[in-house]
């Protein structure tokens, strides 16, 4: 005998209303208990959220200082180009004006060398 007793529609009913009171009551049970093993999850989520977000900064920040640092080389690097720019016209400025300090002695030695041959030719006619 499967069912000895009379299986009406609010006996149906009633069963049915205690199979999902049990159900309510034993999900709350089993949430409470798994509460702690819940927070503990959740305080392990933040303190990796945590720990993703302090290493986020770090690298933005040592990304942010190997920035400034090329930028630094690269202002160092172009100063250091326009200075011997700079220095390599002052050299040709210089060697430009040595030359002609020469040709304008040579032209001086030329011209003494002239005149006193000049000067020697009048005195022997003279």
């Amino acid at each position: 005998m499967k069912n000895a007793r009379k299986n009406e529609v609010s006996d149906r009913r009633a069963a049915s209303a205690d199979a999902k009171a049990a159900l309510l009551n034993a999900f709350r049970a089993a949430r409470t208990a798994a509460e702690p093993a819940r927070m503990a999850r959740q305080a392990e989520r933040a303190a990796i959220a945590t720990a993703r977000d302090e290493r986020r900064v770090k690298r933005e920040r040592f990304k942010l200082e190997e920035q400034n640092r090329i930028e630094t080389e690269a202002a160092a690097r172009q100063a250091a180009v326009e200075a011997a720019a700079v220095a390599e016209t002052e050299a040709r400025a210089i060697a430009e004006n040595a030359r002609i300090a020469r040709v304008i002695e040579d032209e001086a030695v030329r011209k003494a060398d002239r005149d006193r041959r000049y000067a020697n030719r009048k005195a022997r006619k003279g």
